[in-house]
């Protein structure tokens, strides 16, 4: 689904101008058909978390046309795993590293995925600042029959993804999803809590996995609560 640049100004909370200013100075991606602007909601999204600029997921699942998915982001993080010490001296050692124990489906090839998540560092680094990066394709990972998973990595030894701040990153977060529209509804979710600063703060302390999914649930299920009383 292509979103307008009207779409865009609500997901967003901008004015349209504001919109046509991010096209035409800042690098919104946008292809023009029939002298209109049409943006990739994937591309929308990874965009905006680079600039820690807030997008509802409510927003996107009630625009994706499919059914909300119940995984939440910290039931989809419990299941990907948080591992503390991944080592690798360059990013396809330590993206390699992340996926080599992931739950996935049988007879998948990791070293496709790996592949996959290089040719996208290839284009330009997926940092978003403050020693976080989101490694991801061109495209959303997309494994049909797998359930929605996050998993979260550590790095023993900080290295640079490119990012915008110029900081090492020393955080992954990897997200692999059944459906596209799931991998959006993923990472807005995380693209919003990332912003709050408890969860900033488990992220510097490198807190162990029940630390961890405990506050990421807290603050989801408070997130979850503050878009339900706007939407009233």
């Amino acid at each position: 689904m292509q979103l307008s640049v009207s779409d865009v100004a609500v997901l967003c909370h901008v004015p349209e101008n504001k919109v046509y200013k991010w096209i035409h100075d800042e690098g919104l991606p946008a292809e023009r058909v029939n002298d209109l602007y049409r943006v990739n909601p994937a591309e929308l999204l990874e965009w905006a978390t680079m600039r820690r600029l807030p997008i509802s997921p409510a927003v996107f699942q009630k625009m994706n046309g499919d059914s909300v998915g119940r995984t939440g982001l910290t039931d989809a993080l419990e299941l990907g795993g948080v591992i503390h010490d991944v080592a690798g001296s360059d990013r396809e050692s330590v993206l390699r590293a992340l996926v080599e124990t992931l739950p996935l489906p049988g007879g998948f090839d990791r070293g496709t995925l790996v592949r996959l998540l290089m040719a996208r560092e290839a284009m330009g680094g997926t940092a978003i600042g403050d020693g976080i990066a989101i490694p991801h394709p061109r495209r959303p990972v997309v494994l049909p029959g797998s359930q929605r998973m996050v998993r979260l990595g550590f790095l023993a030894q900080p290295l640079d993804f490119g990012a915008p701040d110029g900081k090492p990153v020393h955080t992954l977060f990897l997200i692999i999803c059944p459906t596209v529209h799931a991998h959006l509804q993923l990472l807005a979710r995380l693209a919003s809590l990332l912003r709050h600063a408890n969860v900033h703060d488990l992220l510097l302390d490198r807190a162990d996995a029940n630390r961890l999914l405990s506050g990421f649930r807290a603050e989801e299920l408070a997130l979850t609560e503050e878009t339900a009383v706007r939407e009233l």
